[in-house]
């Protein structure tokens, strides 16, 4: 039951997912810790120490039951979470509490629980990643060749087509899949280094011998899943890590608020309108509004994720040695944090590409006002071919534009430009009305969306079945 006097994080009550809120979790954190234990004295068993089946058996039983409020109690007896948390287990586990952590230090828990918590974190982005690259794609293939005004400096340029520029989105994404990608691919786990990262109280455990000490490393890291260990450590694993780590993340909400930026921009215009339901209030005073209010909570909450690499720098940077404690607090915070805004970024970019709304006929009508002006060039060179004086067409283009362009701008009327070329003599051997078909202005944009599909999009999602990585979208709330 929710508790209305205590301030509740919004990225867990109202934005994230479930699967991301519990990888993050006081439940998932903990049975981590509990799985670390019975790994860590399965391979001491393993490796000759007086481990028994019993009480491997015994911490088995008791991997998820865990007593909060117990915890809770004790650690203010003890301002120790780790060693409260040991007791705690130990309650449940009588014959195994004299091995509960043999060997360990506090880091052992928690900074391998942090490491399997980033890379389960990566895995759901990477699933929710590929969710919407699968449906830009379907957006870029269903407006390839669709004319559309492309824009340098916020003013009309050349034309692009709907399907190329979503392209440039697309692009941006895959190239933060391949980082997410890379940096999975090099996660290591911390496993047992001890108090200073010297594995001095395993050599003690086992007398002096050096390869067993690595074994174990080795042997506890695979029995968490991962396939490499940092070599060398301090106390704790590099902050580094989570610098790297955090930068992917910043990656993606830059890529999301390029994208989300763009739609806010466009729906202005009119030209592309994200998802609106039915019933949805886009203001409580103008009650005709359709305000991009779900683009606009994706730029929110990618601008916070795009600080967060900088504190993470600060928090490598600050480490004193072979470990000091102010990293703790701070990154209990923006860890979670950044992989929970991330993946509420990539819910909402999925909910809102799935349902945009293209207005063909508006963006027609901006094209059709631009269009003229961007004609010129071609209608000059026609006219030349037919004999005309190249200086003299452009002055007179020049002429009929600026003319134009003026009662466009002074009395709000249409762009009148192939009117007036079309009433010129000097342009009377040139079918005006045939050389402006906005897709002759749109250059290879159709076909480097498709080939962009064809090359990169489709090899990239072979690889990962639809069915192995599908994230639900789920309702999006407002």
């Amino acid at each position: 039951m929710t508790d209305n006097n205590c301030y509740q994080n919004p990225l867990t009550g109202r934005y994230a997912s479930e699967e991301m809120s519990y990888n993050w979790s006081p439940q998932h954190k903990h049975s981590t810790w509990r799985r670390l234990w019975l790994a860590l004295a399965t391979a001491e068993k393993e490796l000759g120490l007086d481990i028994t089946d019993e009480q491997l058996a015994e911490m088995k039983a008791h991997l998820d039951d865990i007593d909060f409020a117990a915890a809770a109690a004790k650690e203010k007896e003890l301002r120790h979470d780790v060693m409260s948390h040991i007791h705690v287990f130990g309650q449940l586990c009588p014959k195994a509490m004299p091995i509960i952590h043999l060997g360990a230090t506090s880091c052992f828990v928690t900074d391998n629980t942090e490491l399997i918590q980033l890379r389960d974190g990566l895995r759901i982005i990477r699933n929710k990643i590929l969710t919407l690259i699968r449906i830009i794609s379907g957006v870029i293939e269903k407006y390839h060749d669709l004319p559309t005004l492309g824009f340098t400096h916020y003013q009309p340029a050349q034309l692009t087509t709907v399907g190329k520029r979503f392209c440039l989105y697309l692009q941006d994404f895959i190239f933060d899949f391949e980082r997410l990608e890379a940096e999975l691919t090099h996660l290591p786990f911390r496993s047992v280094k001890g108090t200073t990262g010297t594995q001095a109280s395993f050599m003690a455990l086992f007398h002096n011998d050096q390869n067993k000490c690595k074994l174990l490393e080795r042997r506890v890291a695979e029995l968490m899943g991962f396939d490499r260990v940092v070599p060398v450590s301090g106390q704790t694993y590099t902050r580094k890590v989570d610098y790297y780590v955090l930068t992917v993340l910043s990656g993606i909400a830059q890529s999301a608020y390029k994208m989300c930026g763009d739609i806010r921009l466009l729906a202005n215009l009119k030209e592309m309108e994200e998802p609106f339901g039915k019933n949805q209030v886009g203001s409580s005073a103008m009650a005709y509004k359709r305000n991009p209010m779900r683009s606009e909570r994706v730029c929110s909450l990618a601008r916070y994720v795009m600080s967060l690499p900088a504190n993470a720098a600060d928090t490598h940077a600050t480490q004193w040695f072979e470990r000091t404690l102010d990293d703790s607090a701070n990154r209990r915070i923006s860890l979670p944090e950044a992989f929970l805004g991330v993946d509420v970024i990539l819910s909402l970019l999925a909910n809102i590409v799935d349902g945009i709304q293209v207005w063909p006929r508006v963006i027609a009508k901006h094209v059709a006002a631009e269009l003229p002006f961007m004609a010129t060039e071609n209608i000059m060179m026609a006219a030349v071919a037919a004999g005309g004086n190249r200086q003299e067409l452009h002055e007179a283009i020049r002429v009929h534009s600026m003319a134009a362009g003026r009662r466009v701008k002074e009395e709000g009327a249409e762009n009148d430009l192939l009117e007036r070329l079309k009433a010129d003599p000097l342009f009377a051997a040139v079918d005006i009305d045939h050389m402006v078909d906005p897709k002759a202005f749109v250059g290879r944009a159709p076909g480097q969306a498709l080939e962009f599909l064809r090359d990169i999009v489709t090899p990239l999602l072979a690889k990962y079945p639809e069915e192995a990585t599908h994230a639900a979208l789920g309702e999006i709330r407002v």
